[in-house]
């Protein structure tokens, strides 16, 4: 079976409006795939493609509780979604994220075409970043009041840091790349783990506590992270 919804979904301007168009493809096998394309309509004139080329949108449904979409490394959009969500509400909340859905993707395009570090440039960076952390951590611990284990720099796709439950901290060596802000942001952030080993109100509280300016610098390495990751060599 298959089906196709269209709806205005956004308002541009006073002549412009965003039509997200899916198409639902059943099959006997699970998930079901949507695919999506995204276009503007001016004066009811089709103007610009928003994708050029139709993305899947992969529905996984479990136990959980939440709806969310999310992009993997290799540009699949995943929407996961409640074992008993109907399928209508799951199709409202793809709509709702059609321009974020959008912005990563071309971000993911244009990370693609990021020129990947030599070898020789990623050994430069971990030297730097092993010289450099430490000094930052030494200088954060004693203002969060925890202490920590060892110190490793890493080659990282994904992660910026950790902290481990003995209270080792990891740091992608890639964090040379970003502003010292963004460091400071990152100790501080894997060190309060020292205290809270997870991301709730009372972990934040104390991360801002130490370091004010958090939100700031994390709300860049979220806009420019991923053209800094896209330069790990494959």
């Amino acid at each position: 079976m298959s089906i196709s919804v269209s709806k205005k979904i956004d308002r541009i301007k006073s002549t412009q409006y965003l039509v997200l168009t899916i198409s639902a493809i059943l099959t006997k096998s699970r998930p079901l795939c949507y695919n999506y394309s995204i276009v503007i309509y001016t004066k009811g004139r089709k103007v610009k493609h928003l994708t050029d080329i139709t993305e899947k949108v992969e529905i996984i449904r479990s136990s959980r509780k939440t709806l969310s979409i999310q992009i993997s490394p290799d540009g699949r959009v995943i929407a996961r979604a409640p074992q008993r969500m109907p399928q209508k509400e799951i199709f409202g909340f793809i709509q709702s994220k059609s321009g974020w859905i959008e912005k990563h993707l071309k971000s993911m395009e244009n990370n693609s075409k990021a020129t990947p570090l030599t070898a020789e440039e990623l050994n430069e960076l971990a030297d730097r970043a092993l010289e450099y952390i430490p000094e930052r951590v030494r200088f954060y611990a004693p203002l969060v009041g925890v202490s920590y284990g060892g110190i490793t720099i890493r080659n990282q796709k994904t992660r910026w840091g950790s902290c481990s439950s003995k209270g080792n901290l990891n740091f992608n060596c890639l964090l040379m790349l970003a502003p010292p802000e963004v460091i400071d942001s990152i100790v501080v952030h894997e060190l309060c783990h020292r205290k809270e080993m997870n991301h709730s109100p009372r972990f934040y509280a104390e991360v801002l506590r130490v370091y004010p300016e958090y939100y700031k610098w994390n709300d860049w390495l979220k806009k420019n992270g991923a053209t800094l990751l896209a330069r790990m060599p494959k």
